[in-house]
């Protein structure tokens, strides 16, 4: 049994017993992510964004114990539309910053979206980014360079 399978079949087992009867599950082994795709009623989509967050912290600790690599769990495509919001935000922020010549500061993010707008600046030359703050707080300033 290989360990796509195992993986799939973990995140199958916890979603049946939660409830859930409708859904699937697919591992894409190189990127490390599970996307599940759950068509069960309104709840979902209400607490969805929490709900992504518990399921990646429950299936990290279980891989843990079992001594798998971790995943990147996104439901209902979720974390997948955060990240091209997320994508969108940097790009307009980077625009005022290199038209305006003013500092912008972004909205409190967590480490991984932070790591999404460092990434998506690094090409340009004129601005540069720090992430600044403690805890719920850290968010990403984008500097010009002049």
């Amino acid at each position: 049994m290989n360990n796509t399978h195992n993986i799939e079949q973990v995140v199958e087992d916890l979603i049946a017993r939660m409830g859930f009867r409708d859904f699937s599950v697919s591992h894409h082994e190189e990127t490390r992510r599970v996307s599940i795709f759950i068509n069960d009623g309104p709840f979902l989509e209400k607490h969805l964004p929490s709900f992504v967050q518990d399921m990646d912290f429950i299936l990290k600790l279980i891989l843990k114990k079992r001594n798998a690599e971790f995943v990147f769990v996104d439901i209902n495509s979720h974390k997948k539309k955060r990240e091209e919001l997320i994508a969108k935000l940097a790009k307009a922020a980077a625009k005022k910053a290199a038209t305006t010549g003013s500092t912008i500061e972004l909205p409190p993010m967590n480490a991984y979206e932070r790591r999404i707008i460092h990434t998506e600046l690094a090409i340009h030359p004129d601005l540069r980014t720090e992430s600044e703050g403690e805890g719920k707080h850290r968010r990403v300033v984008i500097y010009p360079i002049t």
